[in-house]
């Protein structure tokens, strides 16, 4: 049997890299054929180095689960999806322990029990959110409001008619998921700030889900892009509550500690003057489904120091964030190290 024919790829994308033994004659010339890779994309590098065996095991284990969990009638599966959320909490110490120090240090007048209370809230959202990813073959624009309905959507149509370009601030809140997979099935694709996952095979089961409707994928690192796509009075979805280290974002409260946070949103809306609208898919158990909501858009400091309007805004739009996770605090993802890089000089919090 023939050989499969070695296909070149050309990637701008440095996260593939995360094997700093590659040298850079290599990082030139990958090719994904046969055996090497299937992960047949453009986003990728050209390869001749072999993936880990961990990567086909990894696909294949959340390849099955997508799907049967995907072929499940939605009660069924969101059952499905909270039970395995549930069994990666008591197994996953880690996890655990980096949520209960989160929380500590977001709410010290909490007690240790109500904390608690709230993480575990925080993987049965996760649970569900789960579910819903599984089920997306089945969404169609005629059922798409059974599941996620929008509120203030007038919010986001204004802004979108001043045709100067939205930036869809949101956060890992709810359902961030079927914010941008509602949207695109309701009418409004946009594009989505995503960081290409290390696993190329994940990759690229996670770009087919999420760019289904018209939606399109954006390398987190191309802000020519997103201005480009502000210009065009396009909309981009950007995740804005993670925690990035010094030499790529400010530092800026958030829940009275400084955490590093990316400014690439402000120094993209101050240069284009597109509308930063706040949107967030919450989970709302009276009407058993997902609430779309937009906010007005964000009013944008400007004194004419921008050095200082960039940290001034970031942190408006950090506060924006704040105040929706101290609404729905067993909907946020506590499980990640948001206050992970400290400024110079100060002791780690973890």
């Amino acid at each position: 049997m023939a050989r499969p024919k070695a296909v070149p790829f050309q990637s701008k994308s440095p996260h593939f890299f995360r094997n700093r033994a590659l040298s850079e004659n290599t990082r030139r010339s990958f090719f994904l054929v046969g055996r090497k890779s299937s992960c047949l994309t453009a986003d990728f590098p050209q390869c001749t180095v072999s993936l880990p065996l961990r990567y086909r095991i990894e696909y294949a284990l959340a390849w099955v689960l997508l799907k049967f969990i995907g072929a499940l009638p939605r009660p069924l599966a969101r059952a499905a999806g909270i039970s395995l959320a549930w069994m990666i909490y008591l197994l996953h110490r880690k996890l655990r322990r980096v949520g209960m120090r989160n929380l500590a240090l977001a709410f010290p007048e909490k007690g240790r029990w109500a904390r608690a209370k709230i993480l575990r809230g925080v993987f049965t959202s996760l649970g569900r959110q789960i579910a819903e990813v599984c089920l997306f073959p089945k969404y169609t624009r005629e059922n798409v409001s059974k599941t996620v309905v929008y509120e203030g959507f007038e919010n986001f149509e204004r802004a979108l008619a001043r045709k100067k370009g939205v930036l869809f601030l949101t956060a890992h809140l709810g359902a961030w998921e079927l914010s941008a997979f509602a949207h695109s099935l309701y009418g409004y694709p946009l594009n989505v700030v995503m960081r290409p996952l290390d696993n190329p095979y994940l990759d690229r089961m996670a770009r087919d889900y999420r760019t289904r409707h018209g939606n399109k994928a954006v390398d987190k690192d191309f802000a020519r892009g997103l201005i480009a796509a502000m210009r065009r009075g396009e909309t981009v979805g950007v995740l804005m509550d993670t925690n990035m280290i010094a030499s790529q974002g400010v530092f800026v409260g958030f829940f009275g500690i400084q955490a590093c946070t990316a400014s690439g949103i402000a120094r993209v809306a101050l240069k284009t003057d597109a509308a930063v609208v706040p949107g967030f898919t919450i989970w709302d158990p009276a009407l058993k489904k997902y609430r779309l909501r937009f906010d007005p858009a964000a009013k944008l400091i400007r004194t004419g120091n921008t050095p200082a309007d960039v940290v001034a805004n970031t942190a408006l739009f950090t506060k924006i964030i704040e105040d929706y996770v101290r609404r729905y605090p067993d909907q946020w993802l506590w499980v990640h190290r948001r206050w992970k890089t400290r400024p110079e000089g100060e002791k780690g919090l973890y």
